[in-house]
């Protein structure tokens, strides 16, 4: 049976534990930017549209936004997929994503969070 901890060794434990809560709490406020790179998302172009955004992320000096690679989102007609994620609001998915969009999705929905209703369909 294992000796309990000491409140020293419980306290040390507490702020290993909070730096990790600390980080959570400021990605909170993130958008998340997840490009669908399954096999279907790939073959059908997704590689050079993660490349697009991210490009398209540092060129505008974006710090508060994740992009993601995400196995495939089962919507294989459709790819390449993007999400973008709002904290507190609903997902935007745009389909048939293509490199040359990638500009409008940044600057237009990242930053303005504006749905570009034609890349829905």
């Amino acid at each position: 049976m294992k000796a309990m901890k000491t409140l020293s060794e419980l306290n040390q434990i507490k702020e290993s534990k909070q730096a990790q809560v600390n980080l959570r709490e400021e990605n909170f406020g993130l958008v998340k930017v997840k490009v669908s790179m399954g096999t279907c998302g790939i073959a059908a172009g997704a590689r050079e549209v993660v490349k697009a955004i991210l490009n398209e992320a540092r060129k505008d000096n974006l710090h508060n936004i994740q992009i993601f690679q995400t196995p495939c989102m089962g919507k294989c007609d459709l790819e390449p997929v993007v999400e973008i994620h709002y904290p507190g609001k609903d997902v935007i998915t745009y389909v048939h994503v293509k490199p040359e969009m990638s500009e409008r999705i940044i600057k237009e929905t990242v930053l303005n969070g504006t749905v570009i209703e034609e890349f829905t369909k």
